[in-house]
């Protein structure tokens, strides 16, 4: 029996809607009522920054009304008492996995409780609104913007997550759709160094087939119960 040591974990929207927070894609292609392609990408920055950036700050601030639920606390238990190697990748922008506990955690589409300077690539803690124009700290131009990672920007951290993959003995997926990219492809790089698979999800995700296993139903019961499963072994 293969010894599992090392763990990359990838988690989505799926595992802080139990919290109450939106999934990324609702209802006709939305995104808390407004078209993705008006929020998420640098055409709409660049084309109304008003909209973009009071956008995110409502999401912010929302944040401060949402609390981890207990997928977010089982992972975090996970990270604590887990003596091998792991990475918790999530696709999501909220402070869940922290507030929980995580620390071994990378955002690969940014967080919304930091800004980016867009003239000096500055990042900066952000807990307060953002208006355009609000000005960088370190180079002074009048340039920050959400640090999140718009459609057509690479996401964070890939080189980090590409060699943890090839190192991994066991890939999860956590309420993820399976249709945004890179995260999508995670699993066939994990498979390809010979990794195990395995998917909690409430649903079948569009790239459940290239799982060893899937499990469906809510994170906040799959994922206690298989970290249970784990740290008992």
């Amino acid at each position: 029996m293969t010894v599992m040591r090392n763990i990359v974990i990838l988690t989505g929207a799926g595992i802080s809607a139990e919290s109450g927070i939106a999934t990324f894609r609702g209802p006709g292609g939305l995104w808390e009522g407004h078209r993705v392609e008006d929020v998420c990408t640098p055409e709409a920055l660049a084309a109304d920054p008003v909209l973009v950036h009071r956008f995110y700050d409502l999401r912010r601030a929302a944040l401060r009304d949402v609390r981890p639920n207990p997928a977010h606390e089982a992972l975090a238990r996970l990270d604590r008492e887990w003596s091998g190697a792991l990475l918790i990748v999530t696709q999501n922008v909220d402070d869940l996995h922290e507030r929980a506990g995580a620390r071994r955690l990378l955002h690969m589409h940014g967080a919304l409780n930091q800004a980016l300077c867009a003239a000096c690539a500055a990042r900066f803690d952000w807990t307060a609104d953002l208006p355009p124009g609000t000005p960088c700290p370190t180079c002074h131009a009048p340039a920050l913007r959400p640090d999140i990672v718009f459609f057509g920007e690479i996401s964070y951290g890939m080189d980090r997550i590409e060699a943890a993959l090839a190192e991994a003995d066991l890939f999860v997926s956590i309420g993820t759709s399976g249709a945004v990219y890179p995260a999508a492809g995670f699993v066939r790089m994990a498979q390809a160094c010979g990794a195990a698979t395995l998917e909690l999800n409430l649903d079948r995700s569009e790239g459940s087939g290239w799982f060893d296993e899937s499990r469906l139903g809510p994170a906040g019961q799959l994922v206690p119960a298989w970290v249970e499963q784990m740290l008992s072994a």
